[in-house]
């Protein structure tokens, strides 16, 4: 999977625009952060639950890793985009809007 392609799938989602952070492409519904890329390590990256995390990384393998450092301890999950499939991605990805968009936006939309 391509940085291009993770990018256009976090827009896909609904109500969602590419911001920037600290230099960092960003992907926000409602002002709140659900995912970034890291050109410099071919990585996307997402914002998860422990328990989402947790999931992915058994029934994924080798797909998706934990952020080093507290990032990673709160949810944050580096997508491995080399080793990515697209389908695995956008449930994990769907996960992660989910936890950023706030009730009234998630239930106007069925994912």
């Amino acid at each position: 999977m391509s940085l291009e392609s993770f990018a256009e799938m976090a827009l896909s989602f609904p109500e969602s625009i590419q911001g920037s952070h600290f230099g960092t492409t960003d992907f926000r519904v409602n002002g709140k952060i659900f995912a970034t890329l890291r050109p410099g390590k071919q990585r996307g990256v997402l914002s998860l639950s422990r328990g989402d995390q947790a999931l992915l990384r058994e029934t994924s393998a080798g797909m998706f890793e934990p952020v080093p450092g507290s990032w990673g301890e709160k949810g944050w999950t580096f997508v491995i985009l080399d080793n990515a499939d697209p389908d695995a991605v956008r449930h994990a990805m769907a996960m992660a809007w989910k936890k950023a968009a706030p009730k009234s936006v998630s239930a106007r939309h069925v994912l």
